[in-house]
């Protein structure tokens, strides 16, 4: 199971290979998590929203570090 509380401070530690293993371990949990609701198994409910809100946090510091790379790298041409 992921972390309890998702922290964006901890996010940002992470380099970018930690980022990806930990978006993939997120999203099997959503998807059990899913399979869990679909079955009427799932207990809490809350965990659902916690997950993807997780993996949106996960998913946008993936994308400024990309476009911070790519800021950077027009500049080195410049």
């Amino acid at each position: 199971m992921a972390d309890k509380n998702l922290k964006v401070g901890e996010l940002r530690q992470m380099t970018d290979d930690q980022l990806s293993e930990k978006l993939l371990m997120l999203k099997k949990e959503q998807f059990n998590l899913r399979f869990q609701d679909a079955t009427g198994q799932l207990q809490s409910t809350a965990r659902v929203r916690e997950v993807r809100r997780a993996v949106a946090r996960v998913k946008t510091l993936q994308v400024q570090r990309k476009a911070t790379a790519t800021k950077t790298d027009k500049k080195a041409e410049a």
